[in-house]
């Protein structure tokens, strides 16, 4: 593709090419759709800033917003973003963001623009400098170990909470040789949320003077300040001038240079104003980091036994980290760029235009403010092929390097000044936490976005396990398992081992290949609502199902520990308000529906029928009234309403068909299991796929993507042979994702267990690790398949993007709530009935 080509090339030109055409011939830049009168923008941008602000790039490469009475341009091509930095930094000095901190803290590195920049910067420099590094690398890995020493075995830890304080402590001992009480520490992290809602509640004030004004968000701004000052005098002044000169500290360098505008020594508010600079930057945007590397690293276990195997080789156990070494961490580095690709700190910043001037074709009038979000331009599809998955393996050999795309630490003359010591104590932290902890996830509290100026991760908590010995490779199910189950790493679903085992995969037929390792190679998308929606709707559901008589009040704490909510959120990542209860309430509906046939019906095709015969009438149009109607039947014919309502005649046909296949397995389940012709007695492999594939709903709960999206996919896109390929792939890797976790769940059900796992070892004679790894190939196969057909379907049907996206997300969605959901838990108990 022509934009990926462009990419690689400078993104500035040399000073010597053709000025650009005259101002007067430049484009002015669209207006975004869907402004509201006296609100303008400000409403979407609020309720949903990174769905909105990534929405805008099919708009142009510059886009006008409103935000009230104000017009803001935002920048959404990386390349533009790039110019704008470098080339034009001079003409565009930072905007009303950043203002607000200005007038907060003062004049200094981070506020500062043109010659008084420049000059701070050269003072700050040293203190950065690859002389200092190596000091700094054994100070953050003692502070982390220190930290780190305190938790205890089974102790769950809130992460964000814990990271803050850590990065907290690590600038604190490295930048000011200092200590923080634990009451100034505390006080810290709860001062940084107002000041960030206080920061991006002022930007957008039509009028200055309203920051003065006693308004709730004002007090709590101006709290904040006096604390993070007063944290920031105790770090400053925590030392005695002797002390700081000896182990060259950031104050000590600052009270020793010379202000060369004014030719006299830094004043002690521009010592405060850079460490307040220092302890804003050099804790929020790392702490976030690191809590979403964990995030990551609990849905990618293997990625997390890849970084223990690599930090075994490269700096063992004991060892004091160098800059030497951690370069040869290649493949940590990748992850961490990876994470700080998908989850960007920086959800949006400001420039404003001084002067008019041109970005690609278009014109910016002086004093035009302008806006621009990396986390958007990290998630651009045309740049990031399946931008919202997690995959380290885009930055190796080279692939990330000197992409201009990929701007964590800004460009030009304002580029981070710290970025190498941010790299550095990523590594340093991971490492030390890695050896000591394995976290152990902790059903429904994964780590989700909240957004202000950053995206912030909240809500992550942990259950920690010593690390003890380990194998070389992890399993994935263990990964999720472990801990909370009491089960040992031996119970658990070996992962594919490094060397494929020998022999012809069942599936293919094909011999010795090499197979990817995990899966599912995407990641679950980001969560682009607020976690409040989705827990309402989770209250929403389960009142819905005790009043439909579906649940007991009694069985609801279990049932509620499954999280069916948190795969809704995961696999429709834009469902919101009546579609999300829909969602959840089908799945909900379906899951009681599946747990059903655990029971006698599974076991007797008579039972079987009776129950689904009744439900496939309803989508036959059948009638209902009568008072002999199960509570099953009553709850499905207002599902299916609710599901057909306001959908067009060939999307009614269409799903009915489905749900019928769907429902259809439940019976023949059955019949096969009175027969005995089950999974290894009569039931080849096949067959079995078959049945998994229409008995998991996958083939409905597509459909479902139109709903939510308001409309049917296009016609043609439907009439393509190759979509039904891809809606199969689509059902076939959830399926056999599904199979992987639920496969000691199942596992007791005996021969009867329609297991894709269980039918490989018993059908083919295949190992248990053979069994997974074949299983394993397949769904990497599937998605590498899918892949090709999307851009295949693409190029015909762009219209469609927006369904091919939603099978995608589908995938990544089972893959990320099966890989913790409390459903596929066996405990003790239960494994040795």
């Amino acid at each position: 593709m022509s934009l990926l080509t462009e990419t690689r090339k400078l993104i500035v030109p040399p000073r010597t090419a053709p000025r650009p055409s005259p101002l007067t011939r430049a484009a002015v830049p669209p207006l975004a759709p869907g402004a509201l009168p006296g609100l303008g923008h400000a409403g979407a941008l609020l309720r949903d800033p990174l769905g909105f602000l990534g929405s805008l790039s099919r708009h142009g490469g510059v886009v006008r917003i409103r935000l009230g009475p104000r017009t803001v341009c935002v920048v959404t091509d990386a390349r533009l973003v790039h110019t704008l930095l470098v080339a034009l930094a001079h003409d565009c000095p930072r905007g009303a963001v950043q203002d607000t901190l200005k007038t907060a803290f003062g004049d200094g590195l981070l506020m500062s623009e043109g010659q008084a920049h420049r000059d701070r910067r050269r003072i700050i420099q040293p203190a950065f400098g690859p002389d200092r590094m190596g000091e700094y690398l054994a100070v953050m890995q003692q502070v982390t170990e220190e930290r780190a020493g305190r938790w205890r075995p089974g102790q769950v830890l809130d992460v964000a909470k814990e990271m803050n304080h850590l990065a907290l402590e690590i600038v604190t001992r490295t930048l000011f040789d200092a200590r923080l009480s634990e009451d100034a520490t505390v006080a810290f992290h709860r001062a940084l949320p107002d000041l960030v809602k206080g920061q991006i509640v002022q930007s957008l004030y039509p009028n200055p003077a309203l920051a003065r004004l006693p308004l709730p968000v004002n007090r709590r701004f101006d709290d904040a300040v006096r604390v993070l000052n007063r944290v920031v005098d105790q770090a400053v002044n925590g030392r005695a001038a002797g002390a700081e000169e000896g182990r060259r500290t950031l104050p000590a360098l600052l009270r020793a240079a010379t202000d060369p505008a004014s030719g006299c020594p830094l004043t002690e508010a521009d010592v405060r104003s850079e460490a307040i600079a220092m302890f804003g930057a050099g804790t929020e945007t790392v702490s976030t980091t690191l809590t979403w590397l964990l995030d990551e690293l609990l849905r990618h276990p293997e990625v997390e036994a890849r970084i223990l195997a690599e930090l075994d080789e490269h700096l063992p156990a004991g060892a004091v980290p160098t800059p030497e070494a951690l370069a040869r961490l290649t493949y940590t580095r990748s992850v961490t760029q990876e994470v700080v690709r998908l989850h960007a700190p920086n959800a949006f910043l400001m420039r404003t235009a001084q002067v008019p001037v041109e970005l690609g074709p278009y014109r910016v009038p002086a004093g035009t403010e302008l806006l621009y979000s990396l986390t958007a331009l990290h998630r651009d599809p045309v740049r990031y092929p399946e931008p919202l998955s997690f995959r380290p393996e885009r930055w190796q050999d080279g692939g990330g390097t000197g992409r201009p795309s990929f701007l964590p630490f800004g460009a030009g003359k304002h580029k981070c000044i710290g970025e190498a010591f941010a790299w550095a104590e990523l590594t340093v932290a991971a490492a030390a936490i890695l050896r000591r902890w394995r976290p152990v996830a902790v059903p429904g509290a994964r780590a989700r976005e909240v957004v202000w100026t950053t995206v912030q991760a909240h809500g992550l908590r942990v259950r920690l396990a010593p690390r003890g010995a380990r194998s070389p490779r992890r399993s994935s199910t263990a990964a999720s398992r472990e801990g909370d189950t009491g089960s040992s790493p031996g119970d658990t679903v070996p992962s594919s081992p490094g060397e494929p085992p020998s022999g012809r995969c069942p599936f293919t037929g094909a011999g010795r290949a090499t197979a990817p390792a995990d899966p599912a190679t995407t990641a679950a998308p980001s969560d682009l609502r607020s976690r409040a929606d989705l827990l309402l709707a989770a209250d929403r559901h389960a009142d819905w199902a005790v009043r439909r008589g579906l649940l007991t009040p009694s069985e609801l704490p279990r049932y509620r520990a499954y999280a069916l909510h948190e795969l809704i959120g995961f696999a429709y990542p834009r469902a919101r308000g009546a579609e999300l209860d829909l969602l959840v309430d089908m799945l909900g509906w379906f899951t009681i529906l599946d747990d059903r046939f655990d029971g006698p019906p599974g076991r007797h095709p008579v039972q079987a029928r009776a129950v689904v015969d009744p439900l496939v009438a309803v989508l036959d149009g059948a009638r209902g009234g009568s008072p002999s109607e199960s509570r099953l039947l009553l709850s499905w014919r207002e599902l299916w309403e609710r599901q057909t309502a306001s959908m067009s005649p060939e999307w009614r046909a269409r799903a009915a068909r489905e749900w019928r296949a769907c429902l259809a397995t439940f019976p023949a389940e059955a019949e096969h299991r009175a027969r005995g012709t089950v999974p290894a007695l009569g039931l080849d492999l096949t067959d079995t796929m078959w049945l998994r594939r229409h008995g998991s709903c996958l083939y409905p709960f597509m459909n479902i993507l139109e709903r939510v999206h308001g409309t049917d996919a296009p016609a043609a896109l439907h009439a393509e042979p190759a979509l039904h390929r891809l809606r199969a792939n689509t059902a076939d890797a959830a399926t056999l994702i599904n199979d992987l976790y639920s496969l000691k769940r199942e596992e007791r059900q005996g021969g009867t267990a329609f297991n894709t796992v269980l039918t490989l070892e018993r059908a083919h004679g295949c190992t248990r690790d053979r069994a997974v790894h074949a299983v394993r190939t397949r769904v990497a196969r599937l998605q590498q398949e899918s892949e090709e057909i999307r851009r295949d379907l693409l190029r015909s049907h762009p219209a469609g993007r927006w369904y091919l996206d939603g099978t995608r997300e589908l995938v990544a969605g089972v893959q990320a709530w099966t890989s913790t959901s409390h459903r596929y838990r066996v405990r003790d108990r239960e494994a040795r009935r």
